[in-house]
């Protein structure tokens, strides 16, 4: 325990599929409509329509919106990164966490105690959003996807660049949201002979960091005769469902980029690309932080914890009914 702080073991707390600060009377990550609710991204598994009041980033703010088209625009509050603003006497700031574009770590301030709720993150370079934000914190509420020494995420580059020996074209299943538009953007970059065509149900999103992003993206959106006609030089980049309905497909290359080896199976090649922290960058991460506790979500603490034993208290997040 910290000199003149007292750290709050109920500060934050799982409630449901939500994480909910009664001190502050707020939730972050609500999937159900609550009264106030802050939004760290706009993944689906993180943002959802029907809450009274919803606080996020201008891009997490302009996704949902078009996501969610009948939820009442006056029910959100645009917050830029770095701006302060307080709920019931806690300060809060959002700050860059570098897993998508907009994507945000939640700095809350009470009784002299930080409380820094990571949401998800990555610190791996990623031109196509903003860098993440490193801050020391007094309590780190960390999501632990990938936590276990055995998981090391190889260069996001040479990872890429494997595709520049391939040459059929190619089938790339990725997520919608961040994941394709940063493999576009590694595409453009490093295998810049190859020709990004995009699934019609990522055109939104695609089109939304065209506003939003620092970077340009080239791409094309599919048509039926794309991959058939002209040079084989083809990325075709689909979201999971459609990338598991072309099981049967023919003459292309079918890749998935993702952190985890169980989407590597049954591909021609494995293109291991996350956007979250591997082992070696969460122990780093927690190194810049220097939190007195660790509060694990999302994923498994466990390995975590026996590591830093004796060092750094690290437990699960309290859950209350």
């Amino acid at each position: 325990m910290m000199k003149d702080k007292t750290i709050l073991s109920d500060f934050l707390v799982k409630k449901g599929d939500a994480y909910y600060c009664r001190y502050g009377d707020f939730y972050i990550d609500a999937l159900y409509p609550v009264k106030t609710a802050i939004i760290s991204h706009a993944h689906g598994d993180h943002a959802s329509p029907g809450h009274l009041d919803t606080y996020a980033t201008p891009f997490t703010v302009a996704f949902m919106q078009h996501r969610f088209p009948k939820y009442p625009r006056e029910a959100y509050h645009i917050v830029p990164f770095d701006t302060s603003w307080e709920l019931n006497g806690i300060r809060i700031t959002l700050l860059p966490a570098g897993h998508i574009l907009g994507s945000a770590q939640i700095l809350m301030e009470y009784q002299g105690v930080r409380y820094l709720y990571t949401g998800d993150y990555k610190l791996q370079e990623d031109p196509t959003c903003e860098s993440i934000q490193l801050v020391q914190a007094d309590v780190l509420i960390t999501e632990t996807t990938f936590a276990d020494p055995a998981v090391k995420h190889p260069d996001p580059v040479a990872e890429i660049q494997q595709l520049n020996t391939i040459n059929n074209n190619i089938l790339l299943g990725c997520y919608t949201l961040g994941k394709a538009q940063r493999i576009t953007y590694l595409l453009n970059t490093y295998c810049p002979d190859k020709t990004v065509l995009l699934h019609h149900r990522m055109t939104m999103a695609h089109r939304l960091y065209d506003d939003y992003s620092p970077v340009t993206l080239r791409y094309k959106v599919y048509g039926r005769k794309d991959m058939k006609e002209g040079a084989t030089n083809k990325v075709y980049l689909v979201p999971p469902l459609t990338f598991n309905s072309y099981f049967r497909a023919t003459n292309v290359t079918r890749v998935f980029a993702s952190g985890w080896a169980r989407l590597q199976q049954h591909n021609d090649l494995s293109l291991y690309i996350s956007d979250h922290v591997d082992w070696t960058d969460l122990l780093h991460y927690i190194a810049l932080v220097k939190p007195s506790e660790i509060w694990t979500i999302h994923g498994d603490g466990a390995k975590l914890k026996t590591h830093l034993e004796n060092q750094i208290a690290v437990r699960d997040i309290l859950s209350i009914s």
